[in-house]
């Protein structure tokens, strides 16, 4: 009889049934756990229309910290690091180990899911910020839409201006527009005479945005409930607890073996060594 063993699959062979007694508990301390670490506190934040409000969030350090207590603790395991997964608003936090026990390769993987919003502080330099912000915006936007409107005079003044007066229109055009360093020379000419300097502007509206960055928090959010695989792929909060047993053969794993062919000291040591994990959970 071969199985394929996600440990937790329905199973009539006595061992999968004490590995599948064994998977339960350790999953229930692990969401136990789990709960309490990301037990929600309230913080102040501010919206983006300068509102003050209370938003709920949780620490994911301490799930950090925890999942590499746990790592810490699993002598003579592979470990995989302690990782962070960023994909938009949705982040994860997770880590992999595993132990050969014979030719049967012991596996588990615990992670966490959850969103992550965006706020501002409740700092009076968010609206000052804004506020300058806006008056840039307001500036800019007037006068390049004056001198968009006057655009072709400025341009045919400004060439005479700097000697071009015989020539007919199309000709000053295309002296104009052939010439990257002459052309960047009369927009400059124009920005002078319109009484703004864009290019400080543009700085100064990009060292704001910069500010404002900066003064933004994170809030997180996540439902303590023990999620499968897919439901993790299609960006579900929660946790994720599963443990999995394959046969090596020639360095190969495969999924399907027969548990019978297993000796009973292999057995007892997995058996030991879910007995260990579910202490150090």
């Amino acid at each position: 009889m071969l199985f394929r063993v996600r440990i937790g699959t329905k199973s009539n062979n006595d061992f999968i049934k004490q590995l599948n007694q064994k998977n339960e508990e350790i999953k229930n301390l692990f969401l136990l756990k789990i709960t309490g670490l990301t037990k929600m506190i309230d913080v102040k934040v501010m919206m983006g229309d300068s509102t003050i409000t209370i938003q709920k969030t949780f620490d994911p350090k301490l799930v950090m910290d925890y999942f590499q207590k746990i790592d810490s603790n699993l002598e003579n395991w592979s470990i995989q690091d302690v990782s962070t997964t960023n994909n938009e608003d949705i982040r994860r936090i997770f880590t992999k180990f595993e132990i050969m026990e014979g030719n049967y390769l012991l596996s588990g993987h615990i992670s966490i899911q959850f969103h992550v919003l965006l706020y501002y502080k409740p700092d009076q330099r968010v609206l000052d910020c804004q506020k300058e912000l806006s008056e840039i915006i307001d500036l800019t936007k007037n006068n390049e839409q004056r001198i968009s409107d006057n655009s072709d005079e400025f341009v045919l003044n400004k060439l005479k201006e700097m000697g071009y007066k015989d020539l007919d229109h199309q000709k000053l055009f295309e002296i104009f527009y052939e010439n990257d360093e002459f052309r960047e020379k009369v927009y400059a000419e124009i920005e002078k005479d319109a009484g703004v300097d864009f290019q400080e502007l543009s700085e100064k509206k990009t060292k704001l945005f910069d500010e404002l960055d900066s003064l933004l928090i994170e809030t997180y959010q996540i439902t303590s409930v023990l999620i499968d695989d897919n439901r993790l792929i299609t960006g579900e909060e929660g946790c994720l607890f599963t443990v999995d047993l394959e046969f090596v053969k020639n360095k190969n794993r495969e999924g399907l073996f027969d548990p019978r062919k297993m000796s009973d000291s292999v057995k007892e040591n997995i058996l030991i060594r879910l007995n260990n994990l579910k202490k150090i959970i």
